[in-house]
């Protein structure tokens, strides 16, 4: 992070900065954007859900460039794009000349009351510019490539065949989960995806296509105080954890995908608040020998992107978690932090056995993620502490599996969240580590169904005897979601579940 005074603090909005003088600290970016006259960005939950909020925020890619990256706007505290760039429906394109997206929309007739048309249509820019989109027929001129696409799409003997077989990618490459998030209860999504599918590519003229060349904006200290109310992002980790010395009841917030439903659905303001969200100490990810490091503020999209797979139990999580939106700005750090006992999150990592580094201004220590819970949304984190990292060790567990039980398949939260991590050797259970969530006033290991099953044959009279340990842990209650009966009921049949997968996927090995 550049250490950069800046008297005014402002947003560049659609190539046109615009300063933030006098803006309250809690207001977030969709109300900012349309007391300013941007009225397109729409709220409907105000809790992240719908998307109809949905704007392109400018972030650094790994070649030094620029990404488009959708977010929600109805959550991100103003204050923490200040020096950043943001597009928004309006910067996309006119009524006399739509963006390509837009046109799309229109002829396939993917908006009827229009509300949530321009969250769409910024959800689908990202992925329109997304860099590794590759389609049928990437390799022909841009101009030709929407009309190659369309041809595939209506007629599926072309000869090109596509780069993705499933129904979730289009014949364009387009990734029809860039839209998880973005609600639309007229359409019945047909026609946005149709309209999503027959997608080209940007032309190299295209401003936006242009601008991914050029390095994204750097993060800049801020700190601004409006009406007694005080925001701060902070130069380095250091003055972060020296500010929270001395104040250690401000309000640290990441990706403020939590913090941002508080300010929107239940009007809490904070006095002071410290945004860590762009920090470079708290934004890598390395691997050594001994174990895989993550950043705590590291976004979980890129996370997923760089870990490209390698931590198995994470790629199953991934796609679980909320929505991509959600993904753009959500963190382990902030996951853990909240120490709510329904985050995705520990369950996965308890299943992995990860360590958290946690640092003050008297330095830094490790804490196992099993002993980190204290109680109901409490921890052995002191007020002046943050969460730094996260760290897996290696090697990892060769049989896992991410069980998240949901009213949706996705983009929910979940009423029983389970992790498995099995090491099985000569077809005995040599280690077992469970992780559970939603089952208890924090997130738990299942310690006895993991003495259930190790040094026992992994086969079905094993986890029939486990699966009935792991129906007794914790202490589930009824709520909105489930009763604790059904969330008992979950955990007797999940390790069944995850026995029969295994079994499946060895017998497709052997054949």
């Amino acid at each position: 992070m550049t250490d950069i005074a800046v008297t005014v603090p402002a947003v560049t909005v659609n190539g046109r900065p615009r300063p933030l003088d006098g803006v309250a600290t809690h207001a977030t970016a969709l109300d900012w954007l349309r007391e300013t006259g941007l009225s397109g960005s729409k709220e409907g939950c105000a809790e992240g859900e719908c998307g109809a909020c949905a704007m392109l925020l400018a972030t650094p890619d790994t070649a030094g460039g620029t990404a488009w990256t959708p977010v929600n706007a109805c959550l991100v505290p103003v204050y923490a794009l200040d020096g950043q760039e943001i597009v928004t429906a309006e910067g996309l394109g006119t009524v006399d000349d739509l963006h390509p997206v837009q046109e799309k929309l229109a002829e396939a007739g993917g908006s009827q009351c229009g509300y949530c048309t321009p969250g769409f249509a910024c959800s689908m820019a990202g992925e329109y510019y997304r860099a590794d989109r590759n389609g049928v027929d990437r390799a022909v001129p841009r101009a030709d490539a929407a009309e190659s696409a369309l041809r595939h799409a209506q007629e599926p003997s072309a000869e090109a065949c596509p780069v993705h077989d499933d129904a979730e990618h289009g014949p364009n490459g387009f990734d029809l989960h860039a839209l998880s998030g973005n609600l639309c209860r007229c359409t019945g999504y047909r026609p946005i995806r149709d309209a999503a599918y027959t997608l080209g590519f940007p032309e190299a003229d295209d401003p936006l296509q242009q601008r991914l060349a050029e390095p994204a904006p750097v993060a800049i200290a801020t700190d601004a105080v409006v009406d007694g109310a005080r925001f701060l992002r902070p130069a380095t980790l250091a003055e972060a954890l020296q500010v929270l010395r001395d104040e250690p009841t401000a309000l640290v917030v990441a990706g403020s995908t939590d913090w941002g439903v508080e300010v929107n659905i239940r009007g809490t303001r904070a006095p002071f608040v410290v945004a860590i969200d762009q920090l470079d100490e708290l934004r890598g990810l390395t691997e050594t020998d001994e174990y895989v490091e993550i950043g705590a503020a590291l976004p979980l999209s890129e996370v997923e992107r760089r870990l490209e797979g390698r931590i198995p139990l994470l790629a199953q999580l991934f796609p679980q978690f909320a929505s991509r939106l959600i993904r753009n700005r959500g963190t382990f750090g902030g996951n853990l932090g909240t120490g709510s006992p329904i985050g995705d999150t520990p369950p996965a990592l308890l299943a992995l056995g990860a360590r958290l580094v946690l640092a003050s201004a008297d330095g830094e220590r490790e804490v196992d993620l099993a002993e980190y819970f204290t109680g109901y949304r409490q921890s052995v984190r002191a007020k002046d502490e943050l969460i730094t990292a996260v760290r897996i060790p290696l090697p990892l567990a060769k049989t896992t599996a991410f069980h998240k039980i949901a009213k949706r398949r996705f983009d929910d939260i979940s009423s029983v969240a389970i992790g498995f991590a099995l090491d099985i050797d000569g077809g005995v259970v040599t280690a077992a580590r469970i992780g559970l969530g939603g089952v208890a006033a924090t997130p738990i290991r299942a310690y006895a169904a993991e003495q259930a099953l190790i040094g026992r044959p992994w086969d079905l009279t094993t986890v029939k005897a486990a699966s009935a340990a792991l129906r007794g842990e914790g202490t589930p209650m009824s709520d909105h979601r489930a009763s604790s009966e059904y969330r008992s009921h979950m955990l007797g049949t999940a390790l069944l579940k995850f026995y029969s997968q295994t079994v499946i996927a060895s017998k497709e090995v052997s054949a």
